[in-house]
């Protein structure tokens, strides 16, 4: 199965594909929640929801007063402009 192309909106992506660009990009799949995934960069950590209309992220500990910071992504969004709004950064 290959990627459709990066300026695909993620709704056109089945979920297996969504799956394989997450684990590409470093993130682990919960074993009992296979909706929720983590990554861990050197600068901050997050914990991401694939819901049912938008792709959740929570950036632990990234706002100013170290509180987690809370962003969400419609799956109307292309892969490449996720990927460059999540893995960016809090």
């Amino acid at each position: 199965m290959s990627f459709p192309t990066a300026d695909t909106p993620l709704y056109n992506h089945p979920l297996p594909i969504i799956e394989k660009w997450l684990l590409d990009l470093g993130c682990t799949q919960d074993d009992q929640k296979l909706h929720f995934w983590t990554v861990e960069r050197p600068n901050w950590k997050a914990e991401l929801s694939l819901d049912i209309e938008e792709l959740t992220v929570r950036y632990l500990d990234a706002a100013e007063n170290g509180n987690d910071l809370i962003r969400s992504f419609k799956y109307s969004l292309s892969r490449q402009d996720v990927e460059s709004a999540v893995f960016g950064g809090p």
